[in-house]
This record gives structure tokens, sequence and C-alpha cells, in this order.
């Protein structure tokens, strides 16, 4: 059977409405094109979403019930459980388990960027990339453990040719080259609201990203997993390209999730107000889950406890440990996998008479996964109590919350926090936040404990004032 009666039995044969007019070069990219796409995977999610043949019962919010969470001590070194944690998770570090694993697919549009948003300045003093700063936290890593840390980014069809030529020209930050692997984020069909795989030009079908979620089947399908597993890494760390605060290389939280046996455990933020726009870990029906904030009613987002605190206070953050095991078998095709969600978006398609529309309200439907679906199939999940100040300061938004300026604000705060941690006097407002710009750098120290010790080990202390790099 042709490609073009597969598709016409299908039910799809509008994708080759308009071949006969294409030249031979858009014709081999159409059918390029079309070979990727799934079509009993579109047919199910045809049903399923599209149709609404399976909906799936609604939440039952009353069964809602906060996650339990291993919470963070005043001080880590001095709290048994958590030094225990430290002690497995250096051990994996030091035995070469350990990987770190960024989605980047994304472009800085929200920033007003037109590049890849990895490519972003974000350092006060230095003016560093978010890549810069994550290859730093990985190579300081590398260099205290003794042992070449593998990074994986998962980049998209719109941005992998400018991640790639960005790590090339920097030298890959001083990183070995082999131990930084890309792979390209997989992509679905978008379709109309009748199942139709929609045209976005004569020669080319539309095709929108798979979501975060498709991360998974993405590093199988890469063989990105396949060489994780080769090089004996069992521990993935993943996080997502907005947040230059993430301690990367955690061990106290690499020693959580081994010792708990767990296939995913995440890291949680306690919210800092009540609609804060994060997702919530959450209990219902026994297993872990995430509820966005888009679907948690108002009243439980701002119900308070028995202890004064808001009850579901477990912000979800998008900082995981996950089993390279784990991934292999959600992201290898097995029943196991993850479920797609439907996203009713605008999406501008090829009109009768071949010219490109431009739809002012959401006329398609993309499919995408999401990488928090996985918790409640995992095992034994595990949640640890990460510091704000020390873990999560995104940059989405061109101003206010979240945004370049709230972002360096933060690391301003972290820096003088370490440095009164340390014994010296910094001046702050009383937001903590000094008055004058000062950066560290991940090679001198990725978290608190490193900084003190480090900073005190120096002979020749630098002067703390405007334009204080440590490095």
């Amino acid at each position: 059977m042709s490609l073009k009666e597969k598709f016409e039995a299908a039910g799809q044969g509008q994708v080759f409405e308009f071949f006969e007019s294409l030249d031979g070069e858009q014709k081999r990219a159409l059918e390029s094109q079309l070979e990727q796409v799934d079509l009993n995977e579109l047919e199910r999610l045809n049903r399923e979403l599209v149709f609404g043949g399976d909906k799936g019962a609604a939440m039952d919010f009353s069964k809602l019930k906060p996650a339990p969470y291993i919470p963070l001590p005043s001080d880590k070194t001095k709290a048994p459980e958590w030094a225990e944690a430290k002690k497995i998770g250096e051990e994996a570090i030091r035995a070469g388990r350990v990987a770190a694993f960024v989605v980047a697919g994304g472009q800085g549009t929200r920033l007003g960027f037109d590049a890849p948003k990895g490519l972003f300045k974000v350092t006060p003093v230095k003016h560093k990339s978010l890549f810069q700063v994550f290859a730093e936290k990985i190579l300081s890593a590398s260099r205290k453990y003794g042992v070449s840390i593998p990074w994986v980014i998962m980049t998209s069809h719109i941005n992998d040719a400018a991640t790639r030529a960005f790590f090339e020209e920097n030298n890959f930050f001083g990183l070995k080259k082999e131990d930084v692997i890309f792979f390209k984020q997989g992509l679905m069909p978008a379709v109309d609201t009748n199942g139709k795989i929609i045209l976005e030009n004569k020669g080319k079908i539309a095709m929108t990203p798979d979501g975060h979620g498709g991360c998974l089947r993405g590093m199988v399908r890469s063989g990105a997993a396949a060489e994780l597993k080769r090089r004996g890494i069992d521990c993935i760390s993943y996080f997502q390209v907005d947040n230059p605060l993430i301690n990367i290389i955690d061990p106290y939280f690499i020693g959580f999730h081994i010792k708990g046996g767990s296939e995913m455990s995440s890291k949680m933020i306690p919210k800092a107000y009540p609609l804060e726009k994060v997702g919530h870990f959450c209990m219902y029906d026994g297993k872990l889950t995430v509820v966005e904030y888009s679907d948690l009613p108002k009243e439980y987002q701002e119900k308070i406890g028995a202890n004064g605190r808001l009850e579901f206070i477990a912000g979800s953050v998008a900082i995981h440990v996950i089993d390279r095991n784990f991934v292999e078998r959600l992201g290898g095709g097995s029943e196991s996998a993850l479920p797609f969600h439907r996203a009713d978006k605008k999406i501008p398609y090829v009109g009768a008479d071949g010219s490109v529309v431009k739809p002012e309200k959401p006329n398609g439907i993309k499919f995408e996964m999401f990488v928090f679906d996985a918790l409640p199939v995992a095992a034994n999940p595990v949640i640890i109590e990460g510091a704000r100040g020390d873990e999560f300061s995104p940059v989405k938004n061109a101003e206010g919350v979240d945004s370049p300026l709230t972002c360096k604000n933060d690391q301003k705060k972290q820096a003088a926090r370490w440095l009164k941690r340390a014994g010296e006097k910094v001046e702050t407002n009383p937001g903590g936040v000094p008055g004058f710009d000062m950066e560290i750098s991940p090679l001198f120290a990725t978290n608190e404990e490193d900084f003190v010790s480090n900073w005190g080990a120096l002979k020749d202390k630098p002067k703390i004032e405007n334009k204080l790099y440590i490095q």
C-alpha cells in the first residue's frame, strides 16, 4: 500500500490535496513528514480526545489530599536523615551513576528574545546565558566528585541547530563535547475539530511539539537512554531551561531518591502565596499526582491547614530525579506510556484556494504529554522540600513576576546570604537584596555549604563591592 493509500484508508487523504502542484523537492519533504505520523496512534487520540469517546471521570476534589514530603531542616548538615541521604548521593555521583537532563525546546518569545531560551543572558555581573550557568554547575560537580557527568539536552526542531551552534562556538563551556548529548523533541500532527490533519501550507502538515512529557520517549527513540545505560547511568537529574537557580547535581536529593527505592522523585517548593501559578503535589486515590493551578479550585488553593499554613502548599516546579529504567519503560511505547492531553490552539491552515489562513480563534487541536503524569505510575515516589532562594527563580516573563529582574535579584540575594553565612557583612534592603551587583561563579561553589568552606579557605578575599564576581 502506498503512502497516499494508507492516509486515504485512515480518512486523512486531505493531506495530498495539493500534492500534484508541488515540485519534486516539496513532494519529498511532505512525504518525509507523513512517514513520521503514526496513524494508529492518531486514530486513538482522535477517538479519545477529539470526539470525546474517552473523557475519563472528572476529578472528585473531596478525595484530594496534600502529598507527604520530607521537610527541609534548618540545618541539613545536622539532620541525621539528610546526612545519610547526602552520603548515599555522593557515592552515586562519584560512581558515575548520575546524568543531568534539561528540557530546552523553547524559544525566548515571551521574553522578547528571538533565539533559543537557553541563550538568554541572566546573571547580574557577567551576563552569562542560562546554558553557561548550567554547564558550569555540571562542570563544578564533575570536578568536585572526580567524574564526567553527562548532560542530555532536549532541543526542538525550531531551535536545535542554533543550540548546537552556540555550544560549538563556546567550546561547550569547558565540558567535554562527548558528554553533551542532544536530541530533538518529538512532534505530533495537529488536527482540526473533525480530527483531520491540518495542512499548514500546500506541502507541509502542521506539526507541534509533544510536550515536556514527550522527553521520555524522545530520550528512548533518539538513543540517548541507551547511551546513558552504556555509561552506567541510572539516575537522571531533570530540570527545565528557565531556572538558573537550580541545584542540578544535588547529593541530598539523589540520595533520598536512591534510599527510597524511587523510580521518580520530586523536589517541592512551598508556594509563595495561595494562587501562585505552580502545580500542586497531591494524593488522589492513593496515587501521587500533580494538579495544575488551572485545574485546582480556588478554595483548595487557598485552604489553610491545622498548622496555620496552606494545606496544599507543595508546589511542583519541574525538578525531578528519574530512574533510567523507568524512562525506558515509559518511553519505549509500552502500555504504561504517558497519556496525551488536548490543547486547543490557533493553527494556520491552507484554505480551499491554496492560500494560508491565520485564524483569530482556536481552530485546531494539539496533543501533548506532561512529565509529571509519570508520578502516579512510579514506584515509591519521593518528594523532598527545597529552599526557594537556593532552588527556584525562573525567567518566564519580560517583566513583573518571574522576569529577568526578579531572577537577578534572587541571584544577588543568594550571594549576599551565602556571604553573610560565611561571616561577612553585606548591606541589603529589607527584602535581602544588596544595593549593588554581585555574582558567584558556579565554578567557585554551587551550594551554601561549599561556598562557606571555599570562602573560608581563601587567603586573599575580594572586596565586597559593586560588580563583585567570585570565581
